[in-house]
């Protein structure tokens, strides 16, 4: 077998350049946010029911720190995936955030500025050659407030290379029984009555234990109905809720032809929009076909990395809770979480310490990994937590 070639060549005249803005049609809705964190399996109270948001200290629902990268119309990727790299195609390799302070709700209108940051290329054994590219994401609010930065990763690689090396062990679900699933439901619910055991209090600076372990998170087993659900929470898969890029073109960008098609294409979008939204015809479309998924190198139906990196910002947020705010966090992509698998996050405290700018810190780290222990994922973070008063 010939090694797969893989040209980078015309990446480095778009590296520093901005490209066009990320931004929607109407401005952020409570039903925008209501459907975002029931995708991302994030039950928490302050993001859904109005009648407890009323009672915060925001006194109205309010959008998960999760929730920037869903006011983008490629969930951060676009900076990250410029540049043509002939018969390629893209995972999320990875995702970093700051949080700078600000809260986005209903009525807010979302800017995401967008640059191409830098890449290299590593030998990998999923796929020879393979170019890991990131790009910024700077996405401020109406009254020109910087809510947040993210820097994202691209994983773009020889989708022949990818083809060739899928895993043919794993094309079936695993089947899980009636007696397992009600046991998962039992190990999801310690989680969720952590939040309600937090509700509206805060969780004190002080009372932190350096070494001790956050809790246990479960969600799943995922299918392509939860993966569909979550791709329709993104709200640039709706139609006409987007300005488009006018200078987008997939097939420039390397895509192979039947990967390509016209996802986010403005133009098509006003003729057949079921041929722009991704779910049917396009790069994403591995996600919910089994058959594309193992034409790019998945053996079945996968998760998106946009999600994963939303799950680890709430599990942070969630512990966290209303009054505190993860300022920064660090996450590494190395496996998608696939049909019929579940989701397993655990965690720890490794530091709390008070920064430079007199805020008291909490340093954390999480790990995601699937019922047999394959990792998914890895992320550190730092939390701003209340500090008592003396």
């Amino acid at each position: 077998m010939s090694k797969p070639i893989l040209d980078c060549s015309d990446l480095d005249r778009f590296m520093g350049v901005p490209i066009d803005p990320g931004r929607m049609v109407e401005p952020i809705a409570n039903n925008d946010i209501r459907r975002w964190v029931q995708a991302m399996h994030y039950p928490n109270r302050i993001h859904y029911d109005a009648g407890f948001a009323a009672q915060s200290r925001w006194g109205q629902l309010i959008a998960p720190q999760s929730f920037a990268v869903t006011m983008d119309c490629a969930h951060g990727s676009a900076p990250s995936c410029i540049g043509g790299i002939p018969n390629s195609h893209m995972l999320f390799g990875g995702d970093e955030w700051w949080f700078y302070g600000p809260r986005m709700k209903a009525g807010d209108r979302i800017l995401n500025e967008r640059i191409p940051f830098d890449y290299t290329i590593k030998e990998t054994k999923f796929a020879g050659p393979t170019c890991f590219q990131r790009g910024d994401n700077f996405y401020y609010n109406q009254d020109g407030e910087l809510i947040a930065k993210q820097r994202s990763t691209s994983i773009r690689y020889s989708q022949e290379a990818g083809k060739d090396n899928v895993p043919t062990e794993g094309f079936e679900d695993p089947i899980w029984t009636d007696d397992e699933l009600e046991a998962l439901e039992e190990r999801k619910m310690q989680w969720i009555q952590m939040l309600h055991d937090l509700g509206h209090n805060r969780r004190w600076w002080d009372d932190v234990v350096v070494g001790a372990a956050l809790p246990e998170r479960v969600f799943g087993p995922h299918s392509i109905v939860s993966f569909t659900t979550e791709w329709r929470a993104y709200t640039f898969t709706q139609w006409g809720g987007t300005h488009r890029r006018g200078d987008l073109d997939m097939e420039a960008l390397g895509f192979v032809k039947e990967m390509a098609g016209h996802e986010n294409d403005p133009v098509m979008e006003a003729i057949n929009p079921e041929l722009t939204d991704g779910a049917y015809i396009g790069p994403s479309r591995g996600h919910l076909f089994p058959r594309w998924a193992r034409f790019i190198g998945m053996p079945r139906g996968y998760g998106y990395g946009a999600s994963m990196g939303a799950w680890i910002t709430d599990y942070f947020a969630g512990w966290a809770g209303e009054w505190g705010m993860v300022r920064h966090s660090a996450a590494n992509y190395r496996s998608p979480a696939l049909t019929g698998d579940i989701t397993i996050t655990t965690g720890s405290i490794l530091d709390k310490f008070i920064d430079e700018n007199g805020r008291h810190m909490v340093q954390v780290e999480c790990r995601m990994a699937n019922q047999l222990g394959a990792v998914l994922a890895t992320a550190k973070g730092e939390i701003e937590l209340p500090k008592r008063p003396d």
